[in-house]
């Protein structure tokens, strides 16, 4: 496994361009840090060991230092002083040279190595006798109080010493060990790192090129899988747009071909001689003109809708004075169909709430017309404005004939024409206006029927913050 693992982080295998350089980066960082470890390691052990070897120098120093004293002392004067313990004592400790020297400086004693006496000077620190010596430690030598002398001392060279060497190599094997685990770290972590943008790039530049299906195969941990959940969410947001879009062309089609079919017959017929150029077949082929149009005004709506959900504002607005002036430029439309309506305006002073008042007109305008489609001659329509700390409602209630329960949950779907009692049948695309409009005010639209006796849509609607102290929107 060790050896797999090392020759992968070698050759770079299973990984790809980010990949390898993730893995060049580590390392390149592991490498350096390695590098300045074991140094700072050699020269901490070095220094370390020389502080070490000097401690124990000026130990021994002192000890064959207090051996002369006592001769001296012994002997009233360096004259006769027996300095053989002091020579045992230099000579056990590592020194390969010992000199004694007096105040002025003239060699009482001198050995240079299992008490070997140098007779000719030579012992003088620098001269020929401390050849063999490449450390000197110097110990005053002092009696009552008094210097009389001093010793000094030759070692032999540091690189001598047996803890350095085993030191220095248990660091330099420590450092390629850290090296080796530092690469194969480095590259389990690039591979890690890497896979999963690998295949995110393989599922987008499949998805780019028309494969709907496609899954993020590797999807990693933390940001990365955050960052395959978000592209996975737009895949999904692309296929319902997508599909919405092929349901759309699909009813657009569906609604035109009837319309479109009766006005090709139609002129086919005049074309052919075989009905009349009379008023009443003009009339029919006119209306199925005017059904085209209002289906295709209708679709112009509902994209400016729901292309306007960028550009959708979101000021303060003051709800029951929008709403009053709706029922105001309703009025006259809504006593032409005898149908009578009833604004409850809020009691407790201006609702605001946070929208787009110009698309709020719209809204409601479209929630009027709804009823003014389906009521029957002397229904009702109640508009009220109500609001609680957090939001803010619109209802439009009618006593028409109600929408069946199990419609209930198609009301919003574009084209969809319920089997509502009388009234007149419109396109299909004002409800899902209302919804896209309102959804893109952070609001939303539900609508309640027994399906006999009326309905009630409701619009819900985050209250303002600043409770009407910006500029006043309703108009």
């Amino acid at each position: 496994m060790w050896a797999t693992a090392s020759g992968s982080v070698m050759t770079g295998e299973g990984l790809g361009p980010l990949g390898r350089r993730f893995l060049a980066a580590f390392a390149a960082v592991a490498l350096v840090t390695v590098v300045l470890v074991a140094a700072a390691g050699l020269v901490g052990t070095d220094r370390g060991l020389s502080s070490q070897t000097g401690a124990e120098r000026s130990d021994v120093a002192a000890r064959v230092a207090a051996a002369a004293a006592e001769a001296y002392s012994a002997a009233g004067g360096w004259d006769g002083a027996d300095l053989r313990t002091a020579e045992t004592v230099a000579e056990g400790g590592g020194a390969l040279v010992m000199v004694v020297r007096s105040p002025d400086g003239a060699v009482v004693s001198g050995t240079r190595g299992r008490g070997q006496h140098m007779s000719d000077g030579s012992g003088m620190p620098g001269g020929p006798g401390m050849g063999l010596a490449t450390g000197q430690t110097t110990a005053d030598v002092t009696v009552d109080g008094e210097t009389v002398g001093e010793v000094v001392l030759g070692f032999g060279s540091r690189d001598s010493s047996t803890g350095r060497p085993v030191a220095w190599t248990w660091i330099i094997a420590a450092a390629v060990g850290a090296l080796l685990l530092a690469l194969v770290a480095a590259w389990f972590v690039s591979r890690q790192l890497s896979r999963p943008v690998a295949a995110l790039t393989t599922a987008a530049r499949s998805f780019a090129a028309g494969e709907r299906d496609t899954v993020v195969t590797e999807r990693g941990a933390g940001e990365l899988a955050e960052l395959a959940d978000a592209f996975e969410e737009a895949m999904t947001a692309v296929r319902r747009a997508e599909s919405s879009r092929a349901r759309m062309a699909a009813d657009v089609a569906h609604e035109l071909r009837t319309p479109l079919a009766a006005l090709q017959a139609g002129l086919e017929e005049l074309r052919d001689g075989l009905a009349p150029a009379e008023p009443a077949t003009l009339a029919r082929l006119h209306d199925q003109a005017l059904r085209v149009s209002r289906i295709v005004g209708d679709l112009d709506t509902l994209f400016a809708a729901e292309g306007a959900v960028r550009a959708i504002r979101h000021d303060p607005v003051d709800l029951g004075r929008l709403a009053r002036q709706e029922v105001e430029a309703r009025a006259a439309q809504l006593r032409a169909t005898t149908i009578d309506v009833r604004l409850d305006e809020p009691r407790d002073g201006p609702v605001w709430v946070r929208g787009d008042a110009e698309r709020l007109h719209q809204v409601l305008g479209n929630l009027l017309e709804n009823c003014v489609r389906h009521c029957r001659p002397g229904d009702s329509v109640r508009v009220a404005v109500a609001a609680d700390p957090a939001t803010a409602r619109l209802v439009v209630a009618d006593t028409g004939p109600g929408i069946a329960a199990e419609e209930l949950d198609r009301v919003f779907d574009r084209f969809w024409r319920g089997a509502r009692q009388g009234g007149r049948p419109g396109s299909g695309l004002g409800l899902a206006v209302v919804r896209s409009l309102v959804e893109a005010m952070s609001g939303t639209v539900s609508v309640d029927s027994d399906g006999a006796t009326g309905t009630t849509f409701t619009v819900a609607l985050p209250r303002h913050p600043d409770e009407g102290r910006g500029p006043v929107a309703a108009v």
